[in-house]
């Protein structure tokens, strides 16, 4: 059974940074591209950012593009995700994504 864990949300100024992180389990980490994607309150989800099973080919929406750096460790099953800069427009729950699974997602609120 895939899960998926995320954690490292929370509250922060705008300008701030947040590494969120995804443990993995039940499936060959590895071998698979993942994913983070958003979802702020009232709208759809949305994806941010991709990187591949090596962790050495990544792709960002460009609205992150500058801000994002999603990474991997394939020893450890991790998924991270870190935001710099962060603005008011980038709350909303975070999830990290293997096809059509996601996890339970973490919060995240950028406000003053």
């Amino acid at each position: 059974e895939v899960q998926l864990v995320e954690s490292g949300g929370g509250l922060v100024q705008p300008g701030g940074s947040l590494r969120l992180s995804c443990a993995a389990s039940g499936f060959t980490f590895q071998t698979y591209a993942l994913s983070w994607v958003r979802q702020a309150p009232g709208k759809e989800l949305e994806w941010i950012a991709f990187i591949n099973g090596r962790g050495d080919s990544t792709n960002y929406k460009d609205s992150v593009k500058d801000r994002a750096t999603i990474s991997r460790d394939n020893a450890k099953n991790m998924l991270y995700l870190q935001m710099n800069s962060l603005k008011p427009e980038d709350t909303a729950v975070y999830y990290c994504a293997f096809g059509q699974s996601r996890g339970q997602g973490t919060q995240v609120t950028v406000s003053s």
